[in-house]
């Protein structure tokens, strides 16, 4: 794609996150509906604020992710053709620069530690991890035997963008209380794998038989049952209505 062109998609997928971010851009409510649906009862005005500041730091990133993704070699068809992939990529790549910002030190009081050290599993369970990652494989080798180099890279890309903000949401310092700090980091490693499987079903499986089709639907489950709060914080929230 020509420079002029490129130039042209970045700045109408800018545009179009510019109006996401507007659309999307969290207040109170927001918040508290986020730490209601991974668990939280009642929260209080400081559990909301960290709810808040934690998609804050994520849905920043979404205007210059959208200008940012045409301009690179090979990525401008991409957004072009189909919008749902660069949905996934720039949400996916927002979440990666908040886990990363979220790596220093806070500058709120000291909380209370934690004891018992914490793993990957403690805020994904294994099912997720082995479901992701059978999903990833599958759609990896549907796209190697068709040779379809390119979203196979895309795909593996996302898939290590995904560990990567897993693995950052396990190490990174406790923000708020420890019921919203393992909410947030629950929702945070949840979020990151059904992305990267998600990406898995858009790019590896296109619909041309009655087999791809079932491939494409079972992964969309998936990632729909990887990205949904556990059902133990589910009931806790429906008890309390």
């Amino acid at each position: 794609m020509q420079l002029d062109s490129a130039l042209a998609v970045a700045g109408i997928a800018g545009l179009f996150g510019l109006i996401i971010l507007v659309a999307l851009w969290p207040g109170e409510k927001q918040g508290a509906r986020l730490l209601v649906k991974w668990g939280v009862r009642n929260p209080t005005a400081d559990q909301v604020s960290v709810a808040v500041r934690y998609l804050r730091r994520r849905r920043f990133w979404y205007p210059w992710l959208f200008l940012g993704l045409p301009l690179i070699p090979g990525a401008a068809d991409l957004v072009g053709e189909r919008n749902a992939n660069s949905l996934v990529f720039v949400v996916l790549l927002g979440g990666l620069a908040a886990e990363i910002l979220a790596q220093r030190p806070s500058r709120e009081p000291r909380r209370e530690a934690v004891l018992a050290p914490r793993g990957v599993l403690d805020f994904a369970p294994l099912w997720t991890v082995i479901v992701s990652g059978l999903a990833t494989v599958a759609a990896v080798g549907h796209l190697a035997v068709l040779r379809q180099w390119g979203p196979l890279a895309v795909t593996v890309g996302a898939a290590a963008v995904s560990w990567i903000i897993v693995l950052l949401a396990v190490r990174r310092p406790a923000a708020g209380d420890p019921e919203v700090d393992l909410a947030l980091r629950i929702r945070s490693a949840r979020v990151a794998l059904g992305l990267g499987t998600g990406t898995a079903a858009t790019l590896g499986w296109t619909v041309g038989s009655t087999t791809t089709l079932a491939a494409f639907l079972a992964t969309v489950v998936a990632f729909l049952a990887i990205v949904s709060p556990p059902p133990k914080q589910r009931a806790t929230t429906t008890a309390t209505r």
